[in-house]
């Protein structure tokens, strides 16, 4: 397996632009599964789990083109008739990436039933699907849990119907699932409790795009009006938040001055929120956001929450800064169960942090120590070679595929910016 190789100390300085978010390319690249033709995509990032989606939407018919040269951005979807589709996720695509169920809605919707394998992912604690299959049972389609598989089936004459979705917990991919469904349903369906990050306001806008009929995509209160087609699209991905809040978060540790290019500073208020309570310097210039890091950071107390609020996917590495930073803070992490794997690898490092239930108190230090670590997610991952930014001597990250699934090149980027990192290829 790869690993990262970091040697702390360096200043960050320069720009650096951010890649198209992978949390709204994987539900819109979904999306193109409910209108027969040819959809493109830009600023689709190059990810492992594009990768597997591309992988995924193959193995039902469909035909995932990414563009060379300067079009490398671009991904091309094309889709055939549905009689032509096989309505199938199978396991061994399906278990490295949750967000494979995000085909189940469109499946169902478009061709009258799936059958989806039950997802994976990283190993942050149980996530399960339950709310995405009570939504479809609100639109009339009949459940079934066979074999680690759900077989879904619209009501007879294959479509589904509207209805009032009420979600028990607020639920991205959930959210989405039954934004797409409900598009082709027939009658009008309300979606409440609804999540309101800028990704799924993103696949409001695509779906739209498409001749859907949606209101309230980014409230808590989504109403779709069914239509009888939707059409192929052309579209551009927003700029990914997390991996800019990941940079924000580079530069402000190493006293750096960092303009994030493509950043969209209201998709990231509560993390912007946040640092400049601990001291970081961040304006928004022209075309993106500009952070300046402090002598030493403050330190602040967080609790992880739906959006607006802040993002558990940011958790770990605010968790770094607050290693650094003067005094104690206070980290509650409310979204997901089991997302403090980081925390045993940060204390090898000189972390000093203290964990009860939810919650993790950590009191700053001035340097971490550079030392072998081993990454246990995607965002565990980027909280590793954060450390590794600022301590003294070299920090060798292991099992670095996590990191490919979230961030493109990262370790290019932090070069560009002034970092000492290279990766080490398995065998080299």
């Amino acid at each position: 397996m790869d690993s990262i190789v970091v040697r702390g100390g360096k200043r960050l300085q320069g720009t650096v632009k951010i890649s198209g978010a992978k949390n709204a390319a994987l539900p819109i690249l979904c999306s193109s599964l409910l209108a027969e033709g040819v959809s493109t995509y830009r600023n689709v990032p190059e990810l492992a789990d594009i990768a597997t989606t591309g992988k995924l939407l193959r193995s039902m018919g469909l035909t995932f083109e990414r563009g060379a040269g300067d079009e490398s951005d671009s991904v091309r979807v094309t889709v055939p008739p549905a009689a032509e589709l096989e309505p199938i996720a199978p396991y061994e695509l399906v278990k490295t990436m949750r967000a494979s169920v995000l085909v189940l809605g469109p499946l169902v919707a478009r061709y009258g039933k799936a059958r989806v394998s039950l997802p994976g992912g990283c190993a942050i604690g149980a996530r399960p699907i339950d709310q995405h299959l009570k939504g479809l049972e609100a639109l009339g389609a009949t459940i079934s849990l066979e074999h680690g598989y759900v077989q879904a089936r619209a009501p007879a004459g294959g479509r589904l119907q509207g209805g009032r979705v009420v979600f028990d917990v607020v639920t991205v991919t959930g959210t989405e699932n039954l934004l797409m469904a409900a598009a082709l349903a027939d009658g009008t369906t309300v979606i409440e409790n609804a999540a309101r990050e800028p990704e799924v306001v993103q696949l409001a806008d695509v779906l739209v795009a498409m001749g859907a009929k949606i209101t309230g995509a980014g409230t808590d209160r989504i109403e779709i009006e069914g239509v009888e087609a939707l059409r192929a699209t052309e579209h551009r991905i927003i700029a990914d938040r997390i991996e800019a809040g990941t940079f924000l978060v580079a530069a402000a540790i190493t006293k750096g001055d960092v303009v994030l290019e493509g950043c969209v500073a209201s998709h990231l208020g509560a993390v912007i929120e946040k640092m400049r309570q601990a001291g970081a310097l961040i304006e928004e210039v022209p075309g993106g956001v500009r952070v300046r890091g402090p002598e030493r950071l403050r330190a602040v107390d967080f609790e992880t929450e739906p959006f607006p609020g802040f993002p558990t996917d940011m958790q770990a590495q605010l968790m770094v800064a607050m290693s650094l930073a003067e005094g104690s803070s206070k980290i509650t992490e409310s979204v997901f169960e089991n997302r403090f794997m980081h925390v045993l690898e940060l204390s090898r490092m000189g972390a000093k942090i203290a964990i009860d239930g939810n919650v993790a108190v950590v009191q700053g230090v001035s340097q971490l120590s550079g030392a072998p670590v081993m990454a246990t997610d995607l965002r565990a991952s980027a909280s590793l070679i954060l450390a590794g930014l600022q301590a003294d001597g070299a920090t060798t990250v292991q099992r670095v595929y996590h990191l490919d699934r979230g961030y493109q090149r990262i370790e290019e980027k932090l070069r560009g910016l002034g970092a000492d990192i290279e990766r080490v290829r398995e065998g080299a």
